[in-house]
C-alpha cells in the first residue's frame, strides 16, 4: 500500500488535559499474574512483527524498537511509554502475526488503548490484557469482528476515530502495513520504516 503523507503534525496533548483513568487508578487485582488456564502464551519473536514507540522529542519524530516482552505486557508497556522523553507523550504500536495490530497512548497519568481485533484477546497476551483493562468481554465465534478500546486515540494528531475504525476493519490487509498507514498519516511514516527495516 503507498500512502502519501498528511499535512498534520503529531503533537500530543499537554498532560492533564484528559482526565481518562490510567493505570495507576486501576486496582492492584489488575496488575496480578493471570490465573486462568486459557490466557494466551507469550508471542515470540516470530509471532511480532514489529513493536515501536513513536514520540517528538524537542520536535522531532522519533521511533525506538521495544524489546518482546513489551508486546506481551500492556503494564510493562505503559511503564516504558511513560519514562521516554517525549515533548507530550508516546505511542506504543505493535503488529502480531500479520493480522492484529495494538496502540497504546501514554500522556503523564492518562493511557488510552486501542485493538484492531477483539478476537486476538483469545490469541495474544497483550490483546487480552487490553480486554481486561477496558473491561470487554470476548466475542464469541458466532458474533463479527469488532475493535476494542479508544477509536479517537489519534484525532488530534490527524487520524480520525471513523479512520481508525476503517482501517482496523480492513482484515484482508496485512497488519503492519495498517500501522506503517497510521504512522504515515500522523507524520512519523519514515521513522517508523526505519524501525521496520531495523527490527
Amino acid at each position: 500500500m503507498n500512502v502519501d503523507d498528511d499535512d498534520m503534525d503529531f503533537h500530543l496533548p499537554t498532560p492533564g488535559e484528559d482526565d481518562r483513568p490510567g493505570m495507576e487508578d486501576i486496582g492492584d487485582d489488575h496488575h496480578d499474574e493471570p490465573e486462568d488456564d486459557d490466557y494466551p502464551d507469550d508471542a515470540t519473536e516470530d509471532d511480532i512483527d514489529i513493536a515501536v514507540a513513536l514520540y517528538r522529542d524537542d520536535g522531532q519524530p522519533t521511533a525506538v524498537v521495544l524489546e518482546a516482552d513489551l508486546a506481551n505486557d500492556l503494564d510493562a508497556m505503559v511503564d516504558f511509554l511513560r519514562r521516554l522523553p517525549g515533548d507530550a507523550g508516546a505511542l506504543g504500536m505493535v503488529s502480531l502475526g500479520g493480522e492484529v495490530f495494538v496502540l497504546v497512548r501514554v500522556r503523564g497519568k492518562n493511557v488510552q488503548v486501542f485493538l484492531s481485533d477483539a478476537f486476538a484477546a483469545d490469541d495474544w497476551p497483550i490483546a487480552r490484557d487490553i480486554a481486561d483493562y477496558l473491561g470487554e468481554d470476548i466475542p464469541g465465534d458466532d458474533e463479527e469482528p469488532i475493535s476494542f478500546g479508544d477509536d479517537t486515540i489519534l484525532a488530534d494528531a490527524g487520524l480520525h476515530e471513523i479512520d481508525l475504525d476503517a482501517i482496523a476493519a480492513d482484515y484482508e490487509e496485512d497488519s503492519t502495513v495498517l500501522l506503517e498507514h497510521i504512522a504515515t498519516k500522523i507524520q512519523f511514516g519514515a521513522q517508523f520504516r526505519e524501525a521496520l527495516a531495523d527490527g
